[in-house]
């Protein structure tokens, strides 16, 4: 045999007789092997403290007595009970979490969309301001409720003494929903904005300019190309923030104290109250798992909304 013939050296040559090298096949549990160290974290830390809430609402659990009676759907009951103490600190509660996120989740919506187009520009300084808008989110809750704790105080606050204005921002109604509400936009605009800022460069430049060549408007090319390009990351924003702000606790408890009377006492903010101050976890818990029905209902309406429908 020539050398011209022989299999020997050349790159995926096989030797006459030998067998044919076997591909490795995976096992069956290789990918659930690379997927235990993520589910057994998900089970301690999501799954087990769902179910143990889950079954401590069914009982009359203060945790400073050793007997725990099971009390079934009883602590469901009185939460829908308008005579029950309970019940009706409830609802007042949902209803202050509602007006907080009626009122908060369109400017940070708006708001940051518009701070985000701005940002997309090419002009100078743009890195500076985009550190500038997004740095008021890196602060903890407890600083930026403390910081407008005292700016906002109505007897020695800085922005009473420079607007030269005598508001109670803090212990009345509305303008204690207007500060937390400003407060909150201040504060978390800038994520938003860099989500945004995100979905805006994946837009492919081609479209715009295939709008620009047709004679398509500025408003045109937003309404047609940006706001069709931005679903995906609207739909991200707009359940993302609302889920937040119907969380919203520190800066009610930080600021206003749930003042006056409770009217800005959020649902959260009462749940930590119950259960923590009240030692009444039977009543936080069957309180947390209404207002969780509560957010999945919204979330599904959200995606609803915003679902793709086909065009006939």
């Amino acid at each position: 045999m020539s050398l011209l013939t022989r299999p020997r050296g050349l790159p995926g040559a096989q030797a006459p007789g030998r067998p044919a090298p076997r591909t490795p096949r995976m096992r069956p549990w290789t990918p659930y092997a690379f997927l235990a160290p993520y589910l057994v974290l998900f089970a301690v830390f999501m799954l087990a403290p769902i179910a143990f809430g889950g079954w401590t609402s069914l009982h009359e659990w203060d945790i400073n007595l050793p007997a725990k009676p099971f009390v079934g759907l009883r602590n469901y009951a009185d939460l829908f009970d308008p005579a029950d103490v309970d019940g009706a600190r409830f609802w007042t509660a949902m209803r202050a979490t509602a007006i907080f996120t009626v009122a908060s989740v369109p400017l940070l919506i708006v708001l940051p969309l518009l701070v985000a187009l701005l940002m997309n520009g090419r002009f100078k300084g743009r890195d500076l301001y985009r550190a500038v808008y997004f740095a008021p989110y890196v602060l903890g809750v407890a600083v930026v409720g403390l910081v407008w704790r005292f700016l906002l105080d109505g007897n020695i606050g800085l922005v009473n003494h420079y607007l030269g204005l005598d508001v109670q921002w803090t212990t009345a109604v509305p303008p204690a929903w207007v500060a937390l509400v400003g407060v909150t936009v201040w504060w978390t605009l800038g994520l938003n904005s860099v989500i945004f800022l995100a979905g805006l460069q994946d837009i492919p430049r081609e479209l715009h300019e295939a709008a620009m060549v047709d004679g398509a408007s500025a408003w045109h090319r937003f309404r047609a190309v940006t706001l069709p390009g931005l679903r995906p990351v609207t739909v991200f924003v707009v359940n993302a923030t609302i889920l937040a702000s119907a969380n919203m606790f520190g800066q009610s408890y930080l600021i206003t104290g749930g003042a006056p009377a409770d009217q800005t006492k959020t649902a959260i903010y009462l749940i930590a109250e119950t259960g923590l101050r009240q030692f009444d976890m039977g009543t936080a818990s069957a309180m947390s798992f209404v207002l969780a029905g509560c957010l999945m209902a919204v979330s599904a309406l959200v995606f609803g909304a915003f679902r793709e429908r086909s065009k006939p």
